[in-house]
Parts: structure tokens; C-alpha cells; sequence
């Protein structure tokens, strides 16, 4: 983008500013592609498949998150839809649905929640949308996981054991793992707590539900090592 640049919209864009939200010509919006801030444009033509806008001036830097990844198991599709759009807006970089031995849901629509964070980034002000991966076996990604990333397990199997100190996490590049509503099974828990690059912390002293679970430990990661004052 840049100052005087048209932008054409896609049918979707275009549905949403000139039939929900009644925007014409003349009036502003906020822009931002990920890579060059937030930008102020003018709506310059409607259509009912589109339309185009042109980029005034440059209203905001690039607010790029840390490098933390969210590996989660999906849940119920209204929790699922929460735990995407709580962690974009905590600055999760990147998000990945996995398939464990207790995960209940056998699929997810990745373009459904790659939208969520879309509008979750748009709600919040942001100018960085995290890609949404598509399901996968936490087997797999752990077999061709890269080292140099440590991994923080949320491990219900510590719920007696207090917390690891906040100073204890591993600083960035590095990934939560977030299990099922059923926990992880004893031959995944043996297999996280037995890798090098894997750090197993407890959320306290009590059973939290899944999503909850994804923003505590989101939460407990950006107050120690993220971008957070």
C-alpha cells in the first residue's frame, strides 16, 4: 500500500462496507495487509461485487506480535471460534489446530477460522492477522518439530504441583500446547515430558476448560516474555 494506491475489493469486502455497514463514497476506512501498518482510505467507487478505495496517508505503524505459536485441540465450534480469536488478539504469530488421542473434533473448517481472525484483528485494532493452520496429528507436528522452538505443555498431570515461576518460560521463538477437553493420553504426556525443547507447567490449582486454559497460559507467556509493558 501507499499514498495514492487504489485498492480494489473483493465481493465479501465490498458486501460488508456498502450493504452492513450502508458506507458510500467519500466516507473513510482503516486498511492494513499485515506487512505496512494501518492506512486511511476513501471509498471512491461501490458496486454490488465490489468496489475500490484509495489510500490517503499511512495512520499507524506495523505492530508485528512475538514469535509464539498457539498449538491447540479443537473443541466444541463455538469454543474453538472463542480460543482463535483470543489469541489473536493476545498476538499469538501463528495458530494450529491438532489432532490428539482424546481430541473430540475430527475436522475444522480452517477458512471459517482464518476469518475469525481476520475479524478478531479488525475488532482489536491490529494490523497483523496469525496464520490459522489446518488440522493436523500432534504426532506429526511433533515429529517434524524444530528444536530451536521451545514448546510450553500446559500439563494437567502438574495440577498439584504450583506453577511454574513466570521467569521459568522460555523466551521467544516458542509455542503453548493446549490439550482436549479430555487432557492429553499418558503416551503423549510421557512423549512431551521426555523432549529436550519441551518446558511442562502447571495453570494452577484448578481444572480449567480448554479455552480458558489457551488464554491463561497466552496470558502467563506475553506478561514474562512477550511484548507486554
Amino acid at each position: 500500500m501507499g499514498q495514492g494506491q487504489g485498492i480494489d475489493l473483493s465481493r465479501d469486502h465490498a458486501h460488508y462496507l456498502f450493504n452492513v455497514l450502508r458506507m458510500n463514497t467519500g466516507q473513510r476506512v482503516a486498511l492494513f495487509n499485515g506487512k505496512q501498518g494501518e492506512w486511511q482510505a476513501e471509498i471512491v467507487a461501490t458496486g454490488k461485487r465490489g468496489g475500490t478505495l484509495r489510500c490517503l496517508a499511512q495512520s499507524a505503524p506495523q505492530r508485528m506480535p512475538p514469535d509464539l505459536w498457539l498449538v491447540f485441540a479443537p473443541i466444541k465450534k463455538a469454543r474453538t471460534d472463542f480460543i482463535v480469536e483470543k489469541a489473536t488478539e493476545l498476538g499469538a504469530a501463528r495458530i494450529l489446530p491438532v489432532q490428539t488421542d482424546f481430541t473430540n473434533s475430527e475436522r475444522i473448517r480452517q477458512d471459517r477460522l482464518q476469518a475469525h481472525a481476520v475479524e478478531a484483528a479488525e475488532q482489536c485494532g491490529g494490523t497483523y492477522v496469525p496464520d490459522v493452520a489446518d488440522l493436523q496429528p500432534l504426532s506429526r507436528l511433533l515429529d517434524s518439530w524444530d528444536a530451536t522452538r521451545a514448546l510450553v505443555f500446559a500439563d494437567e498431570g502438574l495440577i498439584d504441583a504450583p506453577a511454574a515461576p513466570a521467569t521459568n518460560l522460555p523466551p521467544a521463538p516458542a509455542a503453548i500446547l493446549i490439550g482436549p477437553e479430555g487432557g492429553f493420553s499418558p503416551a503423549e504426556r510421557e512423549r512431551l515430558r521426555g523432549m529436550d525443547h519441551v518446558t511442562s507447567i502447571s495453570l494452577g490449582p484448578r481444572i480449567l476448560r480448554a479455552d480458558t486454559a489457551a488464554v491463561a497460559a497466552l496470558t502467563l507467556w506475553q506478561a514474562a516474555r512477550g511484548d507486554w509493558p
